[in-house]
């Protein structure tokens, strides 16, 4: 059965899961006795299960020439196919809505971006459940992409890693590509990351669930938390019945986010070094405690007073925590929001932090991780470069240390990271021009584009002094922002090496 799939293209096998899925919340409608959404999740599936049918009798036999330029091509046609085909069920459940608002939905969660364009309410909870397994759907898919397509390819972080020019493969990958089919490598891998991500999302749920939280509403976060999607079947950003409690738990959770070293999965670029040495966790640790030193220490430079339940021991300790477990989730690109981020906020006389928290946004979660944005490795890359650059300014004879990986991370892996985070920069600008082409202001148009850019769809409602929403958008802005959403996820050097495979030649030489 296995040798069956892994014959089919990526995309058949993605649309015939899809149908399977969408049986879960037809399912759970029905035991809600909700005849309405029931059958549109059943009708869905079993129109998206005869249409895989269809397709997979039509390719059974089609081999592509190139296997891993094909997987890429698959990965890219993942986020054009099937937002469209998850949306159908919405659109027959939800009433009085458009198969814009349908298909800005389903990409937002796809892309683990998270924000609604609906109000809470007025979706029957089987959407809400649709909701988080997309949501959750979309973290597995683009995990299981980072070690089976973009890490062979040099792609996702995987070139600040080896030093080697973005999709071309590592060394000996024109070898093993002969000897090992794509197809059975990209099986094998989701055969070994599903069990561990199922697992961690049941344990999470399970914990909220005893910390007293709702089911469904336990579900939804322990899905958010792991694929970093932040989303949510309640209102509002903060995890609501199970308090502190939850939000120990889910800060617990959020550190898979961190680093690709703390997922128990075999992967690409994995040292021998101890957990506490490794770059990206320090340097998350490093961020979170800025944050929280910097709202922490402005409060001695406020001339606004703190409210008086802030003047004790457990109100400052309750203002350190919403800091930590904020800046800490909005790092991951997840965007829950502690319940004690407002006291934070009072305690340093802040209205909207909006910078910091679209700053902890940009930097993202870890390489090979669901997180989005440049990640904490490339940052990591530049600012041992930056160290490096000075000690030469000091000692221009002095020979950097910490040997070969060290080198190759201050050099090419730098340079990798340079020229990946410039083409970010470019299209936070581009975004930005096009969103206020169509009529937004300058501060929200930029604010949107970072959200998408970043995957971090709850900025829109913390940014800025006045919360933003995604209703309120034209369709013209939905699509901008939905493109944006893919390009952020899948990052625009996999999109460069698919468009122009054969553009890369050569790499640049460094001098250490």
């Amino acid at each position: 059965m296995l040798a069956r799939l892994t014959a089919l293209p990526l995309l058949v096998v993605l649309l015939g899961g899809t149908a399977l899925v969408a049986l879960l919340p037809s399912g759970h409608a029905l035991i809600l006795g909700d005849m309405r959404t029931a059958r549109a999740f059943f009708y869905a599936a079993l129109m998206l299960a005869v249409l895989t049918v269809m397709l997979g009798l039509a390719t059974a036999h089609w081999r592509p020439r190139n296997a891993a330029r094909a997987q890429l091509a698959a990965l890219v046609g993942a986020y054009v196919v099937l937002p469209v085909a998850m949306a159908l069920p919405v659109v027959w459940a939800v009433r009085d809505t458009s198969l814009i608002n349908a298909w800005f939905e389903m990409m937002t969660c796809f892309t683990t971006t998270g924000s609604s364009v609906y109000e809470p309410g007025r979706l029957p909870p089987s959407v809400h459940l649709w909701r988080a397994l997309v949501s959750w759907l979309g973290g597995y898919f683009i995990l299981l992409a980072a070690y089976a397509i973009l890490a062979p390819l040099n792609l996702g972080g995987a070139e600040v890693i080896s030093g080697r020019v973005p999709g071309r493969g590592a060394h000996g990958a024109t070898q093993i590509t002969r000897v090992a089919d794509p197809a059975l490598r990209l099986s094998r891998y989701a055969m070994a990351i599903l069990p561990v991500y199922a697992g961690l999302t049941l344990a999470l749920w399970v914990a909220l669930l005893i910390a007293g939280e709702d089911g469904l509403l336990a579900l939804t976060h322990a899905m958010g938390t792991l694929s970093t999607s932040g989303v949510s079947a309640g209102i509002g950003l903060s995890v609501t019945g199970s308090g502190l409690a939850g939000e120990v738990l889910i800060l617990g959770f959020l550190v898979f986010a961190l680093s690709r070293r703390l997922m128990p999965v075999p992967g690409v670029g994995l040292s021998d070094r101890k957990i506490w040495h490794d770059p990206e966790l320090r340097l998350a640790a490093f961020l979170t405690a800025v944050v929280v030193l910097v709202l922490m220490t402005r409060h001695l430079m406020s001339e606004v007073e703190a409210p008086r339940e802030m003047a004790t021991a457990t109100g400052i300790a309750r203002a350190l925590w919403g800091a930590m477990f904020t800046a800490l989730s909005f790092l991951t690109t997840t965007g829950y929001e502690s319940a004690y981020w407002s006291s934070a906020r009072d305690w340093a006389g802040l209205g909207a932090p909006g910078l910091m928290l679209l700053g902890l946004a940009i930097v993202g979660g870890g390489v090979a991780t669901t997180a989005g944005g440049v990640k904490l490795l490339r940052v990591y890359a530049l600012l041992r470069q930056g160290e490096r650059e000075l000690e030469r300014i000091i000692h221009p004879n002095s020979v950097g240390g910490q040997g070969a990986e060290g080198r190759r991370l201050r050099g090419e892996g730098a340079y990798m990271a340079w020229v990946f985070f410039m083409l970010f920069a470019l299209s936070i600008g581009l975004v930005t021009a096009v969103l206020t082409l169509t009529g937004q202001a300058f501060q929200p148009a930029l604010v949107l584009g970072i959200s998408a850019l970043t995957t971090t769809g709850p900025l829109i409602q913390v940014a800025t002094a006045e919360p933003l929403s995604y209703a309120v958008l034209s369709n013209a802005e939905k699509i901008v922002l939905g493109v944006t959403m893919v390009v952020g996820r899948l990052e625009t050097l996999a999109l460069i090496a698919l468009v122009a495979p054969g553009g890369w030649r050569g790499k640049a030489q460094f001098h250490m």
